[in-house]
């Protein structure tokens, strides 16, 4: 067990500094784009499955709620949590549509579409990302491995640089809370002096 804690933390370390060294400088563009289209009355429209579901609305929570700053809430939906909308959509058409009639009905440009999938090649998240783009929000997309389809159809493609699942996933949260935090501090805090986001 003390062998599988070691080589647990160890792997999960080495994704994590191997994306800092490679996407450090992307999650700081895509932190000001954030918090530029907060600004700009945009909103942030979030999507996965599973795990990555999960993240949407943690991810979600933070923004809406608070994160380490005490600042107003800040536009931020997971369109993963309305039992009605994904099961009517799936039941009158496909699973592979959950996200993006939701674009088509909530996103405008100026807005900002995060898709979240491991793998990279999640149907309704491409799917998605794809419906974003068309509409003129920007894309983000947070992915593993060798990114996927999903990295075709975003703007901005931040890869979690490992196969394994449960890393990828650690990096995604790290990353989360990363964007959380900048975007915090570059509207109301110690990053608010830089200039224009």
């Amino acid at each position: 067990m003390e062998n599988i804690l070691k080589e647990s933390l160890q792997g999960s370390i080495i994704a994590q500094q191997k994306f800092a060294e490679e996407y450090g400088q992307t999650v700081c563009l895509v932190a000001r784009r954030l918090a530029s289209a907060f600004q700009q009355e945009g909103k942030l429209l979030i999507f996965g499955n599973g795990g990555s579901a999960a993240d949407a609305q943690h991810m979600a929570g933070e923004f809406v709620n608070r994160f380490l700053l005490d600042r107003p809430p800040l536009p931020a939906i997971a369109l993963t949590t309305d039992s009605s909308i994904l099961t009517s959509v799936a039941n009158d058409y496909s699973f592979d549509d959950i996200f993006s009639k939701q674009i088509a009905a909530l996103g405008k440009e100026g807005d900002v579409a995060l898709g979240i999938t491991t793998s990279g090649n999640s149907p309704n998240v491409v799917q998605g990302m794809q419906a974003a783009a068309e509409r003129g929000l920007v894309t983000i997309a947070l992915t593993g491995g060798d990114g996927g389809a999903v990295k075709e159809c975003a703007d901005f493609v931040l890869i979690a640089p490992t196969n394994h699942t449960p890393h990828i996933q650690e990096v995604h949260l790290w990353v989360e809370h990363l964007l959380c935090q900048l975007v915090d501090e570059l509207l109301y805090g110690s990053l608010v002096k830089e200039g224009p986001v």
